[in-house]
C-alpha cells in the first residue's frame, strides 16, 4: 500500500507536526517558522514522482525522488536579498501539502526543468540546478533561480527579478540535473533584459550527458526564445560556451532555462 508522510522538524530534529496518508497529505500551522526548521517528505517506495507545495506562496512542483526521504530547509535570507515572494515562510498561519503524482502528470510533454522547490544545495529532489559561478554568492543570483518558473526579466535583484548571475566569468556554465533519463526535444530561454544594465549572449551551447552538443543562436530580446532540438535522451543539460555581445561591457544573465520533453516511463 502506498504511503506518503509530510513532517515539519525543528533545528533539534524534533517533529513539530506530521501527517500521513496513502495518496496525499497536508499540514496546517498556527506558529511562525523558526531558524533551523525543515520539512521532510517520506515515501514508502522510491524512485517516485510527487507533487509538493510547502507554502501557499510557492507554486506546486512535480519532483522526482530517487530515495525515500527528501528534506527541504525553510528559507531565511540573512543577506537581505530575497528570491521569493515576501509571503513565503513569513506568515504565522501557513499550509503545506504533498501527494503522489498522477500518471497523466508524469507522462505528458512538459517543461522538465521547472522546480519551484529547488534548493541551492544538492538534495534528493529533482530537477536540480547548479553552476560553477554565481554572482557574489547572493541568493538572487543563484542557479536555482533559472528553473523556478518566474519569467520577469525587466530588472535584477530581489523577487520577482531573481536570475542566474555569472559573476563576470567567461567560462560560466549552468547544469540542470534531472536525476533520471528524460527525452528532450526543445528548450526555452529567457535572457535577463534589464537594459542598459544587461547585455545578451549571441551564442550558447547545450551539452547533454551522452556527450552530444547542440549550438543555439540567441537574440537580444526580452521575450522567451524557443528552440526545437534534435531529440536526445539525457540525465542532464548544461548551458555552456556562452558568447556575449562583443560590443557591450554590460552583464549578461539568465532569467529562465526550460527543457521541453517527456519523462521516460519504465
Amino acid at each position: 500500500m502506498n504511503k506518503i508522510t509530510l513532517s515539519l522538524f525543528n533545528e533539534k530534529h524534533e517533529i513539530v507536526k506530521t501527517n500521513s496518508d496513502t495518496y496525499d497529505t497536508y499540514l496546517g500551522f498556527k506558529r511562525a517558522f523558526a531558524m533551523g526548521d525543515y520539512f521532510q517528505i517520506e515515501v514508502d517506495h522510491a524512485p517516485c514522482y510527487v507533487v509538493v507545495q510547502l507554502d501557499p506562496a510557492l507554486s506546486p512542483a512535480l519532483l522526482y525522488l530517487k530515495e525515500k526521504i527528501w528534506n527541504y530547509k525553510v528559507f531565511f535570507d540573512l543577506q537581505r536579498e530575497w528570491p521569493y515572494s515576501k509571503g513565503v515562510f513569513s506568515n504565522r498561519f501557513s499550509y503545506a501539502k504533498a501527494r503522489f503524482a498522477n500518471p497523466e502528470e508524469i507522462s505528458m510533454r512538459q517543461n522538465l526543468a521547472v522546480n519551484s522547490h529547488d534548493q541551492h544545495h544538492y538534495s534528493n529532489g529533482f530537477p536540480h540546478a547548479w553552476a560553477n559561478a554565481e554572482t557574489r554568492n547572493l541568493t538572487v543570483f543563484w542557479a536555482k533561480n533559472a528553473i523556478d518558473g518566474y519569467l520577469e526579466n525587466h530588472g535584477h535583484g530581489n523577487f520577482p527579478f531573481q536570475s542566474w548571475g555569472i559573476d563576470g566569468r567567461d567560462d560560466a556554465e549552468l547544469t540542470i540535473d534531472f536525476g533520471r533519463n528524460v527525452k528532450i526535444d526543445g528548450v526555452g530561454i529567457v535572457l535577463r533584459a534589464d537594459y542598459p544594465h544587461d547585455t545578451y549572449w549571441k551564442e550558447a551551447t547545450l551539452k547533454f550527458s551522452d556527450g552530444s552538443e547542440q549550438k543555439l543562436t540567441l537574440e537580444k530580446t526580452d521575450k522567451r526564445q524557443k528552440f526545437s532540438i534534435n531529440p536526445v535522451i539525457t540525465d542532464s543539460l548544461t548551458f555552456t560556451k556562452l558568447i556575449k555581445d562583443p560590443n557591450s561591457e554590460a552583464f549578461p544573465a539568465l532569467t529562465e532555462l526550460e527543457a521541453y520533453g517527456f519523462n521516460i516511463i519504465d
